[in-house]
Protein backbone atom coordinates (compact mmCIF):
# COMPACT_ATOMS: atom_id res chain seq x y z
CA UNK A 1 0.00 0.00 0.00
CA UNK A 2 1.55 3.52 -1.28
CA UNK A 3 1.47 6.41 1.67
CA UNK A 4 0.19 8.63 -1.85
CA UNK A 5 -1.58 8.20 -4.96
CA UNK A 6 0.47 10.60 -6.43
CA UNK A 7 4.40 12.08 -6.46
CA UNK A 8 4.28 15.03 -8.41
CA UNK A 9 7.66 16.24 -9.45
CA UNK A 10 7.92 19.59 -9.84
CA UNK A 11 5.59 22.81 -8.47
CA UNK A 12 5.44 24.68 -11.61
CA UNK A 13 1.78 25.08 -13.61
CA UNK A 14 1.49 22.01 -15.02
CA UNK A 15 2.62 20.32 -11.98
CA UNK A 16 0.06 22.35 -9.72
CA UNK A 17 -2.76 21.95 -12.06
CA UNK A 18 -2.34 18.40 -12.01
CA UNK A 19 -2.14 18.26 -7.89
CA UNK A 20 -5.35 20.62 -7.55
CA UNK A 21 -7.02 17.78 -9.78
CA UNK A 22 -5.98 15.16 -8.55
CA UNK A 23 -6.88 16.39 -4.68
CA UNK A 24 -10.20 17.28 -6.02
CA UNK A 25 -10.96 14.06 -7.17
CA UNK A 26 -10.07 12.83 -3.77
CA UNK A 27 -6.35 11.51 -4.53
CA UNK A 28 -3.49 11.48 -1.74
CA UNK A 29 -0.81 13.46 -3.14
CA UNK A 30 2.85 14.75 -2.23
CA UNK A 31 4.76 17.47 -4.29
CA UNK A 32 8.17 17.94 -4.62
CA UNK A 33 10.73 20.65 -5.88
CA UNK A 34 14.21 20.71 -5.86
CA UNK A 35 13.95 24.66 -5.90
CA UNK A 36 13.10 26.47 -2.38
CA UNK A 37 10.31 28.05 -3.83
CA UNK A 38 6.98 26.66 -5.26
CA UNK A 39 5.95 28.15 -8.59
CA UNK A 40 8.83 26.90 -10.99
CA UNK A 41 9.37 29.12 -14.14
CA UNK A 42 6.59 31.85 -13.14
CA UNK A 43 7.69 32.33 -9.61
CA UNK A 44 7.36 35.95 -8.36
CA UNK A 45 9.30 37.76 -5.32
CA UNK A 46 8.20 40.85 -3.57
CA UNK A 47 11.23 43.43 -3.69
CA UNK A 48 9.86 46.88 -2.49
CA UNK A 49 6.16 46.27 -3.23
CA UNK A 50 7.31 44.86 -6.89
CA UNK A 51 6.37 41.86 -7.82
CA UNK A 52 9.44 40.69 -9.72
CA UNK A 53 9.41 37.78 -12.34
CA UNK A 54 12.37 35.61 -10.84
CA UNK A 55 12.68 33.33 -13.71
CA UNK A 56 11.57 36.36 -16.95
CA UNK A 57 8.59 38.00 -17.88
CA UNK A 58 5.64 35.73 -17.69
CA UNK A 59 2.39 37.58 -19.74
CA UNK A 60 -0.90 35.70 -19.64
CA UNK A 61 -2.77 35.22 -22.59
CA UNK A 62 -4.63 32.90 -23.87
CA UNK A 63 -8.01 32.50 -26.38
CA UNK A 64 -9.15 29.27 -24.65
CA UNK A 65 -12.36 30.45 -22.82
CA UNK A 66 -11.88 27.41 -20.05
CA UNK A 67 -8.43 27.97 -19.22
CA UNK A 68 -9.38 31.54 -18.33
CA UNK A 69 -11.89 30.22 -16.53
CA UNK A 70 -9.76 28.24 -14.65
CA UNK A 71 -7.02 30.32 -13.52
CA UNK A 72 -9.34 32.89 -12.53
CA UNK A 73 -10.45 30.81 -9.73
CA UNK A 74 -7.44 31.27 -8.23
CA UNK A 75 -6.26 34.65 -8.68
CA UNK A 76 -7.66 37.82 -9.84
CA UNK A 77 -5.81 39.69 -13.31
CA UNK A 78 -5.09 42.64 -14.20
CA UNK A 79 -5.88 44.36 -17.45
CA UNK A 80 -1.95 44.30 -18.34
CA UNK A 81 -0.91 44.62 -22.45
CA UNK A 82 1.54 43.85 -23.91
CA UNK A 83 2.52 46.70 -25.77
CA UNK A 84 6.54 46.52 -25.94
CA UNK A 85 9.32 49.07 -27.56
CA UNK A 86 12.31 48.16 -29.83
CA UNK A 87 15.28 50.14 -28.74
CA UNK A 88 17.75 50.68 -31.88
CA UNK A 89 20.13 52.33 -31.28
CA UNK A 90 18.45 54.96 -29.51
CA UNK A 91 15.86 55.39 -31.61
CA UNK A 92 12.14 53.70 -30.58
CA UNK A 93 9.93 51.51 -32.52
CA UNK A 94 6.01 50.28 -31.64
CA UNK A 95 6.30 46.16 -31.44
CA UNK A 96 4.55 44.15 -32.89
CA UNK A 97 5.00 45.73 -36.72
CA UNK A 98 2.36 48.43 -36.61
CA UNK A 99 1.74 51.42 -38.10
CA UNK A 100 3.29 53.66 -35.62
CA UNK A 101 6.85 51.23 -36.40
CA UNK A 102 6.35 52.23 -40.28
CA UNK A 103 5.84 55.82 -39.55
CA UNK A 104 8.84 55.95 -37.41
CA UNK A 105 10.72 53.57 -40.28
CA UNK A 106 9.85 55.47 -43.25
CA UNK A 107 7.47 58.55 -42.52
CA UNK A 108 4.02 56.56 -43.93
CA UNK A 109 1.37 58.04 -42.68
CA UNK A 110 -1.34 55.41 -44.48
CA UNK A 111 -2.10 51.34 -44.13
CA UNK A 112 -1.60 51.72 -48.34
CA UNK A 113 1.81 53.60 -48.29
CA UNK A 114 3.24 51.23 -45.64
CA UNK A 115 1.77 48.24 -47.69
CA UNK A 116 4.24 50.02 -50.78
CA UNK A 117 7.13 50.20 -48.78
CA UNK A 118 6.82 46.73 -47.48
CA UNK A 119 5.91 45.44 -50.62
CA UNK A 120 8.65 47.37 -52.96
CA UNK A 121 11.29 45.58 -50.20
CA UNK A 122 10.04 42.16 -50.10
CA UNK A 123 10.70 41.91 -54.11
CA UNK A 124 14.44 41.78 -52.84
CA UNK A 125 14.17 37.92 -52.15
CA UNK A 126 13.09 35.94 -55.28
CA UNK A 127 12.30 32.20 -54.77
CA UNK A 128 12.25 29.74 -51.82
CA UNK A 129 13.69 31.78 -49.00
CA UNK A 130 17.13 29.38 -47.73
CA UNK A 131 17.17 30.40 -44.28
CA UNK A 132 15.95 32.75 -41.65
CA UNK A 133 17.42 36.09 -42.87
CA UNK A 134 15.41 35.54 -46.56
CA UNK A 135 12.48 34.46 -44.97
CA UNK A 136 12.27 37.81 -42.91
CA UNK A 137 12.68 39.84 -45.53
CA UNK A 138 10.81 38.31 -48.24
CA UNK A 139 7.88 39.31 -44.96
CA UNK A 140 8.64 42.79 -43.74
CA UNK A 141 11.46 44.14 -46.80
CA UNK A 142 15.36 44.81 -45.62
CA UNK A 143 14.49 48.06 -43.58
CA UNK A 144 12.48 46.25 -40.71
CA UNK A 145 15.03 43.51 -40.88
CA UNK A 146 17.90 45.23 -40.18
CA UNK A 147 16.76 47.22 -37.36
CA UNK A 148 14.35 45.28 -35.73
CA UNK A 149 15.03 41.38 -36.43
CA UNK A 150 18.72 40.76 -37.33
CA UNK A 151 20.55 41.80 -34.17
CA UNK A 152 17.61 40.58 -31.11
CA UNK A 153 17.42 37.33 -33.04
CA UNK A 154 21.02 36.88 -33.47
CA UNK A 155 21.54 37.44 -29.86
CA UNK A 156 18.57 34.74 -28.81
CA UNK A 157 19.75 31.78 -30.65
CA UNK A 158 23.84 33.10 -30.61
CA UNK A 159 23.65 32.61 -34.54
CA UNK A 160 24.42 34.39 -37.40
CA UNK A 161 20.22 34.78 -39.06
CA UNK A 162 21.92 33.41 -42.44
CA UNK A 163 22.90 29.92 -40.62
CA UNK A 164 19.19 30.09 -38.97
CA UNK A 165 16.45 27.57 -40.40
CA UNK A 166 13.72 29.65 -42.46
CA UNK A 167 10.83 28.05 -40.18
CA UNK A 168 11.93 29.72 -37.42
CA UNK A 169 9.72 32.91 -38.48
CA UNK A 170 7.23 31.47 -40.98
CA UNK A 171 5.06 34.32 -39.59
CA UNK A 172 5.62 37.82 -38.42
CA UNK A 173 2.94 40.02 -36.92
CA UNK A 174 2.11 42.82 -39.66
CA UNK A 175 -0.39 45.06 -38.79
CA UNK A 176 -1.46 47.78 -41.07
CA UNK A 177 -3.44 49.32 -38.38
CA UNK A 178 -2.34 51.56 -34.99
CA UNK A 179 -2.89 48.27 -32.86
CA UNK A 180 0.27 47.41 -30.56
CA UNK A 181 -1.15 44.85 -28.52
CA UNK A 182 0.99 42.20 -28.99
CA UNK A 183 -0.70 39.15 -28.48
CA UNK A 184 -4.27 40.03 -29.54
CA UNK A 185 -5.59 37.22 -27.58
CA UNK A 186 -8.99 37.65 -26.07
CA UNK A 187 -7.93 37.00 -22.72
CA UNK A 188 -4.49 38.74 -21.11
CA UNK A 189 -2.95 40.11 -17.68
CA UNK A 190 -1.15 39.21 -14.32
CA UNK A 191 -2.19 38.01 -11.66
CA UNK A 192 -2.65 40.88 -9.54
CA UNK A 193 0.14 40.24 -6.62
CA UNK A 194 2.12 37.92 -8.47
CA UNK A 195 2.21 34.60 -9.92
CA UNK A 196 3.46 32.78 -6.74
CA UNK A 197 -0.36 32.97 -4.84
CA UNK A 198 -1.95 32.03 -7.58
CA UNK A 199 0.32 28.54 -7.78
CA UNK A 200 -0.13 28.38 -3.83
CA UNK A 201 -4.05 28.45 -4.19
CA UNK A 202 -3.65 25.71 -6.52
CA UNK A 203 -1.36 24.14 -3.74
CA UNK A 204 -4.14 24.64 -1.10
CA UNK A 205 -4.32 21.98 1.45
CA UNK A 206 -1.54 19.68 -0.32
CA UNK A 207 1.96 18.51 1.17
CA UNK A 208 4.45 20.06 -0.45
CA UNK A 209 8.18 19.65 0.25
CA UNK A 210 11.14 22.41 -1.67
CA UNK A 211 14.49 21.42 -1.46
CA UNK A 212 14.18 18.11 -3.20
CA UNK A 213 15.52 16.55 -5.67
CA UNK A 214 14.10 13.71 -7.37
CA UNK A 215 16.41 12.33 -9.28
CA UNK A 216 18.53 12.06 -6.44
CA UNK A 217 16.51 10.28 -4.10
CA UNK A 218 14.43 8.45 -6.52
CA UNK A 219 14.16 4.92 -5.32
CA UNK A 220 13.13 6.25 -2.17
CA UNK A 221 10.63 8.79 -3.47
CA UNK A 222 9.30 6.18 -5.64
CA UNK A 223 8.28 4.60 -3.04
CA UNK A 224 6.16 6.71 -1.40
CA UNK A 225 3.38 7.06 -4.14
CA UNK A 226 1.50 4.70 -6.98
CA UNK A 227 2.43 7.04 -9.80
CA UNK A 228 4.69 9.42 -10.37
CA UNK A 229 3.89 13.06 -12.66
CA UNK A 230 7.46 14.33 -13.79
CA UNK A 231 7.82 17.83 -15.05
CA UNK A 232 11.84 17.61 -15.23
CA UNK A 233 13.90 16.57 -17.86
CA UNK A 234 12.76 14.19 -19.69
CA UNK A 235 16.41 13.21 -20.90
CA UNK A 236 18.09 13.66 -17.30
CA UNK A 237 15.36 11.22 -15.45
CA UNK A 238 17.16 8.71 -17.59
CA UNK A 239 20.43 9.59 -17.01
CA UNK A 240 21.18 11.08 -20.32
CA UNK A 241 21.74 7.37 -21.86
CA UNK A 242 20.59 8.78 -25.50
CA UNK A 243 22.40 11.93 -25.25
CA UNK A 244 21.82 15.58 -24.06
CA UNK A 245 19.02 17.27 -25.25
CA UNK A 246 19.68 20.85 -26.34
CA UNK A 247 17.70 24.20 -24.71
CA UNK A 248 18.36 27.89 -25.03
CA UNK A 249 19.27 29.44 -21.62
CA UNK A 250 18.46 32.81 -19.83
CA UNK A 251 20.87 34.70 -17.39
CA UNK A 252 19.13 37.86 -15.62
CA UNK A 253 20.98 40.65 -13.99
CA UNK A 254 18.04 42.34 -11.23
CA UNK A 255 19.00 45.78 -10.20
CA UNK A 256 16.84 47.72 -7.55
CA UNK A 257 16.77 51.87 -8.52
CA UNK A 258 16.35 54.71 -6.29
CA UNK A 259 13.96 56.23 -8.74
CA UNK A 260 10.22 55.15 -9.79
CA UNK A 261 10.36 55.18 -13.56
CA UNK A 262 13.49 53.25 -15.33
CA UNK A 263 11.84 52.99 -18.94
CA UNK A 264 8.43 53.39 -18.88
CA UNK A 265 7.29 50.48 -20.14
CA UNK A 266 7.47 46.67 -18.98
CA UNK A 267 9.65 45.60 -21.85
CA UNK A 268 12.02 47.10 -23.77
CA UNK A 269 14.00 45.02 -26.67
CA UNK A 270 17.54 45.83 -27.31
CA UNK A 271 17.93 44.69 -31.24
CA UNK A 272 21.36 46.07 -32.25
CA UNK A 273 23.80 43.52 -32.04
CA UNK A 274 26.03 45.26 -30.09
CA UNK A 275 24.01 45.66 -27.01
CA UNK A 276 24.81 42.41 -25.58
CA UNK A 277 21.23 41.87 -23.54
CA UNK A 278 18.36 41.38 -25.19
CA UNK A 279 15.54 43.19 -23.26
CA UNK A 280 15.24 45.03 -20.36
CA UNK A 281 12.25 44.12 -18.26
CA UNK A 282 11.05 47.06 -15.80
CA UNK A 283 8.70 44.85 -13.41
CA UNK A 284 6.35 47.44 -11.64
CA UNK A 285 4.67 48.24 -14.86
CA UNK A 286 3.25 44.68 -15.08
CA UNK A 287 1.08 45.98 -12.08
CA UNK A 288 0.57 49.71 -13.53
CA UNK A 289 3.46 51.04 -11.39
CA UNK A 290 1.13 50.48 -7.92
CA UNK A 291 1.68 48.45 -4.66
CA UNK A 292 -1.10 46.65 -3.78
CA UNK A 293 -3.06 49.49 -2.01
CA UNK A 294 -2.70 51.39 -5.24
CA UNK A 295 0.12 54.00 -3.90
CA UNK A 296 2.56 54.91 -6.29
CA UNK A 297 6.18 52.41 -5.86
CA UNK A 298 8.72 55.44 -5.15
CA UNK A 299 11.58 52.37 -6.47
CA UNK A 300 11.95 50.51 -9.69
CA UNK A 301 13.20 46.92 -10.28
CA UNK A 302 14.73 45.99 -13.92
CA UNK A 303 16.39 42.95 -14.66
CA UNK A 304 18.28 42.68 -18.43
CA UNK A 305 18.07 39.66 -19.90
CA UNK A 306 21.39 37.87 -21.88
CA UNK A 307 20.21 34.82 -24.02
CA UNK A 308 23.04 32.08 -23.93
CA UNK A 309 24.16 28.58 -24.86
CA UNK A 310 22.79 25.91 -22.37
CA UNK A 311 25.16 23.83 -20.38
CA UNK A 312 24.70 21.69 -17.87
CA UNK A 313 24.39 23.40 -14.25
CA UNK A 314 21.81 26.28 -16.23
CA UNK A 315 18.46 26.75 -16.07
CA UNK A 316 17.02 24.99 -19.33
CA UNK A 317 14.45 27.48 -20.60
CA UNK A 318 14.11 26.92 -24.69
CA UNK A 319 14.13 23.63 -26.17
CA UNK A 320 16.13 24.07 -29.78
CA UNK A 321 13.32 22.38 -31.81
CA UNK A 322 16.13 21.55 -34.68
CA UNK A 323 15.90 17.78 -36.48
CA UNK A 324 18.37 16.74 -34.40
CA UNK A 325 17.09 17.75 -31.45
CA UNK A 326 13.69 16.41 -32.62
CA UNK A 327 15.04 13.23 -33.77
CA UNK A 328 16.39 12.34 -30.10
CA UNK A 329 13.64 13.94 -28.10
CA UNK A 330 11.52 10.62 -30.35
CA UNK A 331 13.58 8.45 -28.65
CA UNK A 332 13.41 9.56 -25.36
CA UNK A 333 9.35 9.04 -25.75
CA UNK A 334 9.75 5.95 -26.48
CA UNK A 335 11.51 5.23 -23.48
CA UNK A 336 9.14 7.79 -21.86
CA UNK A 337 6.09 5.33 -22.66
CA UNK A 338 7.68 2.28 -21.51
CA UNK A 339 7.49 3.80 -17.73
CA UNK A 340 4.32 2.13 -17.14
CA UNK A 341 3.71 4.37 -13.94
CA UNK A 342 5.13 7.41 -15.07
CA UNK A 343 3.39 10.87 -16.85
CA UNK A 344 6.04 12.53 -18.68
CA UNK A 345 4.31 16.70 -18.50
CA UNK A 346 4.89 20.36 -19.46
CA UNK A 347 7.84 22.03 -20.82
CA UNK A 348 10.29 19.88 -19.89
CA UNK A 349 8.90 17.01 -19.42
CA UNK A 350 7.73 16.78 -23.27
CA UNK A 351 10.75 19.02 -24.77
CA UNK A 352 8.21 21.62 -26.32
CA UNK A 353 8.36 25.07 -26.06
CA UNK A 354 4.72 25.92 -24.54
CA UNK A 355 3.36 28.97 -23.68
CA UNK A 356 1.09 29.41 -19.62
CA UNK A 357 -1.99 28.38 -21.35
CA UNK A 358 -1.00 25.74 -23.03
CA UNK A 359 0.96 24.30 -20.21
CA UNK A 360 -2.39 24.64 -18.05
CA UNK A 361 -4.81 23.38 -21.02
CA UNK A 362 -2.27 19.64 -21.31
CA UNK A 363 -1.93 19.75 -17.53
CA UNK A 364 -6.31 19.16 -17.70
CA UNK A 365 -6.22 17.16 -20.40
CA UNK A 366 -3.90 15.17 -18.44
CA UNK A 367 -5.63 15.34 -15.33
CA UNK A 368 -9.10 14.19 -17.32
CA UNK A 369 -7.81 11.10 -18.80
CA UNK A 370 -6.49 10.21 -15.42
CA UNK A 371 -8.98 10.75 -12.99
CA UNK A 372 -11.77 10.03 -15.23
Amino acid sequence: MYEYDYLIVGSGLYGAVFAHEAKKAGKSVLVIDKRPNIAGNVYTEEVEGINVHKYGAHIFHTNNKKVWDYVTKFAEFNRFTNSPVANYKGELYSLPFNMYTFNKMWGVVTPEEAAAKIEEQRREITGEPKNLEEQAISLVGRDIYEKLIKGYTEKQWGRDCKELPAFIIKRLPVRLTFDNNYFNALYQGIPVGGYTGMVANMLEGIEVRLNTDYLENKAELDALADKVVYTGPVDAYFGFSLGTLEYRSVRFENELLDKPNFQGNAAVNYTDRETPWTRIIEHKWFEFGKDRNGNDLPKTVISREYSSEWKPGDEPYYPVNDEKNGALYAQYKKLAEGEKNVIFGGRLGEYKYYDMDAVIAAALDMAEKELG
